[in-house]
């Protein structure tokens, strides 16, 4: 990724760069991030399973408090960004950045609220979660300190995702992955090394945090950013805040959502045993891993179709598209297969042979990774509808997966087929939701092809994004 000396420089890197390498330059950097925090995810799991199967649920329930600060966040960071990239397109560049400055600092607020509630309410939260009598000691010391570290969690997600906005996706890359590599290195040291147990992983998760928030923050205080980040630019608007909370309700809802739906997943199956509750767990996080990717390639596309559509260049947008449609179902079909061959290879890494774990978690692993390339497809779609500003499709196909199919699926699952329901009703529901995105994606792309016949032989318009 290049870097900019002025806004215009960025403007014509976004809208000359051919299509496969742009969207290839902006997605890489994305994945490696979005894999590599997948693997320190897995890496808290790997080896805090040495500890036994309890501390092993305890990781599983506490994923679903990492899933909820997404969530509270994700309503700004996702919002911020599709408009912040819109108005970059327009040339509206001092808009866009009174936009971060605002949700930065809301994101900070909100993440001091969140922490004062977990340390005020932890018991009671981590038995919704899903933690039982066993699970329940390791699940309190695993976070107490991931808690201290909450309001840089959140305001990390707005400057990760509006780097992105404005092409920096290697800056972010940057982050993500430092603070990553810093995790997995100190796992073994504070869990085994110091002998703190469950809450050295929780440690080296909070230290990590702080860390990967320093590096995202550096560009912007350093300037190296065409977006800015100052107090002064703290502008609440009626108007922003409407375009910033449609556009990122689809990543609020699809976060609380999916936090929700872990929690249920974690209560159903811990009423069964400890074991089921780590296998659903341990595959949920090798699922997200593959999920992860999906992710980052989609937003690496994301801000090059919201560039591209603010700028007027609706060719840019199809052709984004196609690409990156292409791509990423090809490349999560050849990962979702290998990981399907070897899922049970992959679980015994998290355990010392519990054969019921494990007959539970390969059931889980592989019936996900048959749906995964339907779902790599759909994330796709949502990231186009999120790049073009188009809340009401990109809110129902946030809420589809782990909302309109999921829940009004689950207890006929459970009734029918017990633990082996709640192991496979991912899978069931993301061939759903795909059903849902393929005629919303048909007609977005009509609407792009329209505007592209009727631009063409005219001068690139620009088009309103407030």
């Amino acid at each position: 990724m290049p870097r900019f000396k002025n806004p215009e420089e960025k403007r014509g890197f976004m809208l000359t760069t051919p299509i496969p390498r742009l969207v290839t330059s902006m997605a890489l950097p994305s994945i490696a991030a979005m894999i590599i925090t997948s693997l320190y995810n897995l890496a808290d799991t790997f080896f805090v399973s040495k500890l036994g199967t309890s501390a092993t649920g305890a990781v599983g329930v506490n994923g679903s408090i990492d899933t909820i600060i997404m969530m509270a966040s994700s309503l700004f960071a996702a919002g911020s960004a599709s408009y912040t990239a819109r108005l970059l397109g327009a040339g509206r560049v001092q808009r866009a950045r009174e936009v971060l400055s605002t949700c930065y600092f809301a994101t900070v607020i909100m993440g001091v609220l969140v922490t004062i509630l977990g340390f005020s309410f932890t018991d009671p939260m981590l038995r919704l979660l899903g933690a039982n009598e066993e699970v329940l000691p390791y699940s309190r010391e695993y976070c107490s300190y991931i808690l201290l570290a909450v309001p840089f969690m959140t305001s990390s997600f707005v400057l990760n995702q509006n780097l992105r906005a404005e092409g920096s996706s290697l800056y972010s890359m940057i982050g993500m992955v430092t603070g990553a590599v810093l995790n997995i290195g100190l796992d073994p040291l504070f869990i085994f090394g110091l002998g703190w147990g469950v809450a050295g992983a929780s440690a080296a998760t909070a230290l990590s945090k702080l860390v990967s928030w320093t590096i995202l923050m550096t560009p912007y205080l350093r300037k190296q950013t065409v977006l800015t980040i100052k107090l002064r630019q703290f502008r609440p608007r009626w108007a922003d805040a409407k375009d910033v909370c449609s556009m990122g309700s689809a990543s609020f809802f699809r976060g609380g959502l999916s936090a929700l739906a872990a929690i249920v997943l974690n209560r159903l199956a811990s009423g069964y045993s400890t074991s089921a509750l780590a296998a659903i767990s341990v595959s949920n996080r090798i699922i997200m891993f593959l999920t992860s990717a999906c992710l980052g390639f989609g937003q690496g596309f994301q801000p090059v179709a919201g560039f591209s559509w603010g700028a007027g260049r609706f060719d840019r947008v199809r052709k984004s598209y196609y690409f990156a449609q292409a791509a990423c179902v090809a490349g999560i079909s050849v990962i979702s297969l290998v990981v399907f061959v070897f899922a049970r290879q992959l679980l015994l890494l998290f355990t010392e042979g519990n054969e019921e774990m494990l007959r539970i978690g390969v059931y889980s692993l592989r019936i996900q990774c048959a749906a995964m390339p339907l779902h790599g497809g759909c994330i796709i779609v949502n990231m186009l509808c999120a790049g073009l500003g188009r809340p009401v499709s990109s809110v129902f196909l946030g809420i589809g997966r782990q909302g309109l199919f999921f829940y009004p699926l689950l207890p006929v699952m459970v009734h029918f087929f017990g633990v082996w329901g709640v192991a496979s009703i991912q899978a069931v529901a993301d061939v759903l939701n795909a059903c849902m995105a393929a005629p919303i994606a048909v007609h977005v792309m009509r609407e792009i092809i329209q505007r592209e016949k009727e631009a063409s032989g005219a001068l690139p318009q620009q088009i309103a994004v407030s």
